[in-house]
């Protein structure tokens, strides 16, 4: 069974818009496209050559897509040398005007592909950019592993990774380290249902019950 990895740039307020640069993406007025240029040292080179040395296929939403098609076809790197001849699977309404190498159409129904491509077998299917494409998957309980670069910084508007439809999910820790300029590189596996408790006293008192009945 094949892996959905999320793995995503995202500043500490949640926007993972227009990581790589000015011109990436400004939609919405974005104004700080190319955030993560500046955090980047040894370690976080190192956390993306460790992401991209197993095989896997690219899964990306249609702005990215795009993004990336114009992009690495012409580059001639490490990060292009997997990115040009991986299966690339793309949610697009437009199939005709995918040109970039091995790239497929998920077709007119997102998450029954992707929940076809799951149960098959092959490398595991990762995810860059595509903020509205993940949003999709987490309403739907389909990412199943989370890899963030949580960069220190603020930037108040923009994309965000998570959005109010996910689907509550309990998820865990399983790898986790800090760079020399204080981004933190966390792996997060999904660990099945949200359990819930509570800290308050057994017996609560009686302007805490009027407390409650005030705030439904």
């Amino acid at each position: 069974m094949r892996k959905i990895i999320a793995a995503t740039f995202v500043s500490l307020d949640g926007v993972m818009q227009a990581p790589g640069g000015p011109e990436e993406d400004p939609v919405g007025g974005f104004k700080f496209g190319g955030w993560t240029f500046h955090y980047f040292d040894e370690v976080g080179g190192a956390a993306m050559e460790e992401l991209f040395s197993k095989p896997f296929a690219l899964l990306l939403g249609r702005r990215t897509y795009d993004i990336f098609a114009a992009y690495w076809p012409y580059q001639n790197d490490q990060i292009a040398d997997v990115f040009n001849p991986a299966v690339k699977y793309v949610a697009t309404h437009r199939p005709d005007t995918l040109t970039w190498q091995n790239t497929q159409s998920l077709g007119p129904d997102i998450v029954a592909r992707l929940k076809e491509l799951k149960q098959e077998d092959g490398p595991d299917l990762l995810i860059q950019g595509s903020g509205n494409l993940i949003q999709t998957l987490l309403a739907n309980g389909l990412i199943d592993e989370i890899r963030l670069m949580v960069f220190p910084l603020v930037l108040g508007k923009g994309k965000r990774l998570f959005g109010d439809n996910a689907m509550p999910a309990a998820f865990r820790l399983v790898k986790s380290q800090t760079s020399t300029t204080g981004v933190i590189i966390a792996t997060y596996e999904r660990a099945g249902e949200i359990r819930t408790g509570s800290f308050a006293q057994q017996e609560p008192s009686q302007a805490e019950m009027e407390r409650r009945k005030n705030w439904k």
